[in-house]
């Protein structure tokens, strides 16, 4: 069944758990995901991130993700994930998507303001949720091609500011607000330091689910804490899409010389990403 943002996290904000949202740019991660979900009898959240256009096409995944979702068993979010281009935004909505992420956290606080603001007017309207960004999420060391922008910047200086996350969500009208408060996307080296008394300063200020991305590579105690402070939604995805290929790896690795279908090798990788899955949402529920 596919329902939105706004609708899947409204629990989760009252009662205190975390909603996973995880990004599925093939066939086999949005069947893992739902099946992970359906065995937990628990919403998801699935994601298709811009960045993820030269991996697979929007015209191509958004079909089969919004009729995926709609034959789930149970509530699915289909989610436009750090789409930085308004245009963009504005396909995944007529497509069919429930909700979308708009990303102006790299742009000065005045053109994000503006800019989320629009498109929460126009997503409104057509019945959409909107997620924004306040304060930069970094990539961890080693984790992957360094951005010149984030070089300068300390982590300390990239943490959102909870009584201007107050300001931009009254100016805004958001849905859901993703902050940074410690994690980074990619690959972690070493255990992340977390700012939890952060998030409860901005939880205490604002009322729409907050919202970590990074997730992937935070332990158990970390999620629950966070949780704990306020956060409602957690982007998870890079060591969901590891799990899937280390099986694959291992498969081979017990098997020398063994002659593979590719269909194997997706079904492989499926089963250990639902795996994985199933057992990051059994971590959010706490």
């Amino acid at each position: 069944m596919r329902v939105n943002l706004s609708k899947i996290l409204q629990d989760a904000q009252e009662n205190g758990y975390g909603i996973g949202a995880f990004n599925t740019p093939n066939l086999e991660s949005v069947q893992a995901v739902i099946a992970a979900a359906e065995a937990r009898n628990q919403p998801v959240i699935i994601m298709h991130a811009q960045i993820h256009e030269s991996l697979i096409p929007l015209e191509v995944i958004g079909p089969l993700m919004i009729r995926l979702a709609d034959q789930a068993k149970v509530g699915v979010c289909v989610h436009l994930d750090h789409g930085e281009d308004l245009g963009y935004l504005l396909h995944a909505m007529k497509m069919g998507f429930t909700s979308v992420m708009y990303d102006g956290s790299r742009l000065p606080y005045e053109e994000n303001l503006a800019n989320t603001r629009e498109i929460v007017r126009v997503a409104h309207y057509l019945g959409v949720s909107v997620e924004a960004e306040l304060g930069r999420v970094l990539r961890p060391e080693g984790g992957g091609a360094p951005d010149p922008e984030e070089e300068i910047l300390t982590p300390e200086a990239c943490y959102t500011d909870p009584e201007l996350a107050k300001a931009f969500v009254a100016a805004t009208g958001v849905d859901a607000l993703a902050i940074a408060f410690g994690t980074a996307h990619g690959i972690y080296e070493a255990e992340p330091c977390l700012d939890f008394d952060r998030i409860a300063a901005i939880h205490k200020l604002v009322d729409v689910p907050l919202v970590m991305h990074g997730g992937s590579g935070v332990n158990a105690a970390d999620f629950q804490k966070a949780i704990v402070a306020g956060i409602s939604k957690i982007n998870y995805f890079t060591y969901m899409s590891l799990a899937g290929g280390r099986a694959v790896r291992a498969y081979f690795s017990q098997n020398p010389g063994r002659d593979l279908r590719f269909d194997e090798i997706a079904e492989i990788g499926r089963v250990a990403m639902q795996a994985d899955v199933e057992q990051a949402i059994a971590v959010f529920q706490g």
